[in-house]
């Protein structure tokens, strides 16, 4: 039976430990949400705890175990899969049985739902109310989906003493291993950027190929900044006779946790050439497709697969939503950051959300604490930070780093050690010690906090859940990292799942600042602000090749400009703002165009 989604949102990955258990929380009401499956020590303790939750047997998987890590997660996300299940059968008797229950759910549903219609014509007919109700649900509700997400470069190879181990238990090969080995029907997707060694490990699992009926068990969704990524990741996957069911586009810098800005594309530009090229992306990867599974001698449709766009990062109104709907055919908007004011939906210690509520636009800034070396966009005035810079005035910087999730630095120890951690950060600052005569006090300041301002992100990343379910902590105090995107400034309060969902669909605003930008606006600020900065920073000598970059930057920047001014002049919809945003469009572009780049011979 074809699933029809109930929702036109889904609840992206947020951090290690905020969407955790989000399924478990939301999908009986048919809502999508994606569990990271990056920290499997987080994983092995969330499958305890809802295991003595729900009173399910429970063996502990040791790191003694031969393939602990996939092991753990497979165990976790078949047990999210068995509680789901059940959440959703007690829900659909509550339905049949309680008009209430039903009521409150048909106004959690958009207005434009058939299935919403459907329940009302029944409640209209009300003849024979049960029997039609219970026929009804069991033919049309589904539960959301379980979806998983990999961070493709979290692929750190793995020792047993000074003995490699084989490639398959790097991290995040171990992580797809999981997933592909539980019994989920669902999504993995793939973020930050195109692992070729990982994206050939899909060919060692069927259920990510078609079946008999041309259905795929397991599905692979990518997150991609714009087309040219999709349609280079696409094809890579199509020509081992995979197929990508969903292009997640987010925006470079308008999001949560990493930000990978594009060379300057807005995201309204990469929307519309996505809309343009759908067909050519379908017709590339299925034309490959066809060639490798006949190839394998396997089983290929003959005609494309389904293939979903969806779109995530800064969305915040009802009609920002219904706009990226209708104007760009999407099939799915993600809304992330503000669900974490929704206890019913994600996994926050209170003290955390606390801090998110009172937080204003100031606060949220884009950082340099990530190991990765990609800018981090998080918060102010976090317990990770407090501890951070206590350790630093203490002359005991960097963390002790328990988990090595991010230990991918080999530049001292060919097993990695992350930059965040106690060991790297001391043979920094000895290095720097040794050539402190050559620095003026400034270069020594700068160069210092280089170094110590990169944080624990493993354990400030979990924690979160930790706190909230009173499950105990050890080792270093790390306190929590949160990793909001900037939209979030403009929520200032705790909210139910069911106002939250009425903002989203029917324009019961839960905003209560006039202050809040156009996502397109916002965003756009967010890029002349990283271009300015990109050009005030400059340090060491300035290639050629990096001079091509910023005009092209610039010049795509002020394309977007011009794009969003012919189409605000042109839709229906912000039509009480669009004078004040065309300004404000206006007030950017001569902000972008007072940033001179310098000549290579001013250089």
């Amino acid at each position: 039976m074809t699933k029809k989604p109930l929702h036109t949102f889904h609840i992206p990955v947020m951090g290690l430990a905020y969407t955790i258990d989000s399924p478990i929380r939301v999908a009986q009401y048919g809502i999508s949400s994606v569990v990271s499956i990056a920290d499997d020590d987080l994983i092995e303790k969330m499958r305890n705890f809802y295991s003595n939750k729900f009173n399910i047997p429970y063996e502990e998987i040791t790191q003694k175990f031969h393939d602990y890590r996939a092991q753990r997660i497979t165990s976790y996300l078949n047990l999210v899969d068995k509680i789901v299940k059940e959440k959703f059968e007690n829900f659909k008797t509550e339905l049949a049985e309680s008009k209430t229950t039903l009521e409150n759910f048909m106004s959690m549903l958009p207005n434009t739902s058939d299935i919403k219609k459907g329940f009302q014509n029944l409640l209209d007919d009300g003849i024979t109310f049960k029997e039609n109700i219970q026929n009804y649900i069991e033919s049309h509700l589904f539960p959301g989906e379980i979806d998983v997400n990999i961070m493709t470069k979290l692929d750190k190879d793995n020792f047993i003493k000074e003995e490699q181990l084989p490639i398959e238990f790097n991290d995040a090969h171990a992580a797809l291993r999981g997933f592909a080995n539980s019994g989920l029907q669902s999504s993995v997707v793939l973020s930050a950027g195109m692992n070729p060694r990982l994206y050939s490990y899909f060919e060692n699992f069927k259920d990510f190929f078609p079946d008999e009926n041309n259905e795929l068990k397991k599905k692979i969704t990518l997150k991609v900044s714009d087309f040219r990524s999709a349609m280079i990741q696409g094809n890579f996957l199509a020509k081992k006779g995979l197929w990508v069911s969903e292009y997640r586009i987010e925006s470079g810098l308008n999001c949560g946790g990493h930000a990978f800005a594009t060379d300057g594309l807005l995201i309204g530009t990469i929307l519309e050439e996505f809309k343009e090229k759908k067909e050519q992306l379908i017709q590339s990867a299925h034309e490959l497709m066809i060639k490798a599974l006949q190839l394998k001698k396997q089983h290929f449709p003959e005609s494309p697969l389904e293939l979903k766009i969806t779109i995530q990062g800064g969305v915040g109104t009802a009609e920002e939503h219904n706009f990226l709907l209708d104007e760009y055919k999407v099939d799915s908007v993600g809304w992330g950051s503000p669900f974490l004011l929704v206890p019913e939906a994600t996994s926050v210690d209170q003290e955390t959300r606390n801090l998110l509520m009172n937080a204003k636009e100031d606060d949220f800034y884009l950082s340099n604490i990530s190991p990765l070396g990609v800018p981090f966009n998080t918060l102010r005035g976090t317990t990770n930070e407090f501890l951070k810079q206590k350790r630093i005035h203490e002359h005991k910087a960097g963390s002790s780093c328990p988990k090595k999730f991010l230990a991918l630095s080999k530049e001292y120890d060919p097993h990695g050690i992350c930059t965040a951690s106690k060991k790297y950060q001391d043979l920094k600052l000895e290095e720097l010690e040794s050539r402190k005569n050559t620095l003026s006090d400034a270069e020594l300041e700068r160069s210092k906090i280089k170094i110590t301002e990169k944080s624990c992100l493993c354990v400030g990343l979990a924690n979160a859940s930790y706190l909230e379910n009173n499950i105990r902590i050890k080792g270093q105090a790390q306190g929590v990292v949160i990793c909001p995107g900037p939209n979030l400034a403009y929520f200032d309060q705790e909210v139910s799942l069911k106002d939250m969902l009425h903002h989203i669909y029917h324009g019961k605003s839960i905003i209560r600042t006039d202050e809040r930008p156009n996502i397109f606006v916002k965003e756009l600020k967010m890029y002349v602000d990283y271009f300015r900065n990109e050009i005030q920073t400059i340090s060491g000598e300035v290639t050629a090749s990096q001079l091509k970059k910023w005009n092209s930057f610039k010049a795509n920047i002020l394309q977007g400009i011009e794009y969003y001014q012919n189409l605000f002049s042109s839709t229906l919809y912000f039509k009480s703002d669009e004078e004040k945003i065309q300004n404000q469009f206006d007030f950017y572009k001569s902000e972008l165009n007072a940033i001179q780049i310098p000549t290579l011979e001013l250089v």
